[in-house]
Parts: structure tokens; sequence; C-alpha cells
């Protein structure tokens, strides 16, 4: 019996050892990514200054063709995986539909940035207020909804031990 009570309470003390190096590492790569993030972010500040700067206003574009024709077979890639990732309920969607929002949004920017001062200005801008952004927030609020659902810890847990 004296056994069986012994390689219960190894088991017991085992268990939250192993709970807790996996807790530390989670904490550990949230941490490096966050510090990534930040140095990235911080970092591209100068970069955008330099460009801004520097950069021509008008520019000879080659390809122009195909960059376009490619942006929108990326684009229709990301919704036709958002449609098959929902009508399947995997959650990857949520990947999926923020990739797709994202797309949505910098086609709307391009689009009406690369046609301002000409006449297509109009039709990009109506394009970009009646059609992507209401596309790209509607995906945003949907995913929001779903991770809303998911079972978080609070944040006091996680920043107790940062």
């Amino acid at each position: 019996m004296s056994d069986a009570i012994n390689a219960d309470t190894r088991t017991r003390v085992k268990a939250p050892t192993a709970a807790a190096d996996v807790l530390e590492r989670v904490r550990r790569h949230r941490r490096h990514t966050l510090e990534l993030l930040t140095v990235c972010a911080v970092g591209l500040v100068p970069w955008t200054v330099l460009l801004a700067t520097t950069l021509p206003s008008g520019y000879e574009v080659h390809q122009w063709r195909l960059t376009w024709v490619g942006f929108d077979v990326l684009l229709v890639v990301a919704m036709a995986s958002t449609a098959l990732l929902g009508w399947r309920r995997n959650r990857a969607v949520i990947l999926a539909a923020l990739t797709t929002s994202v797309l949505l949004i910098c086609d709307a920017w391009f689009d009406v940035s690369l046609a301002f001062g000409t006449s297509e200005v109009w039709l990009a801008a109506a394009l970009a207020v009646f059609a992507e952004l209401p596309l790209a927030g509607y995906l945003i609020h949907r995913v929001m909804g779903m991770i809303s659902l998911a079972q978080w810890p609070p944040a006091r847990a996680t920043t107790d031990c940062d």
C-alpha cells in the first residue's frame, strides 16, 4: 500500500513540474516574440522616414500587370481558404480570415493611393468604401467574436509571471 502511495505522490510531484516547464517556455517564447516585434517596429520608423524623404514621387513600373494579377490571385486564394475552412469548421479559419482582411485593406490602400490624381480615384475610393473595407471589417469582427469564445487565462495570471 505504501508503494502505491509513494508512486502516486511521485506522479503528482512530476506533473506540476512538467506543466511549470511548459508554462515557462511559453512565457519565454512570448517575451522573445514581443521583443522582436518591438525592435522591428522601432527600427521601421527611421526606415519609413528615410523612404519618405528620398523616394521619388513618380516611378516607372515594370511588370505592373503581373504585380496586380498576382496580388488578386493571392486575395482569391485567401478568400477561398477562408470559405473552405469555415465550411469545414476548422479553427484555422481565424488565421485565413485575418489574412483576407489584411489583404483587402492593402488592396484598398494601394488602389486609392495609386489612382490619386487620376480620374480612376473615384472608382477606387468607391470600391474601398463600399466593398473592400466593409468586408475586411466584417471579417475582423467575426474573428474577434470567435476568439472571444475561446478559453483564455486571465490577464493577471500571465502578467504576474512575466
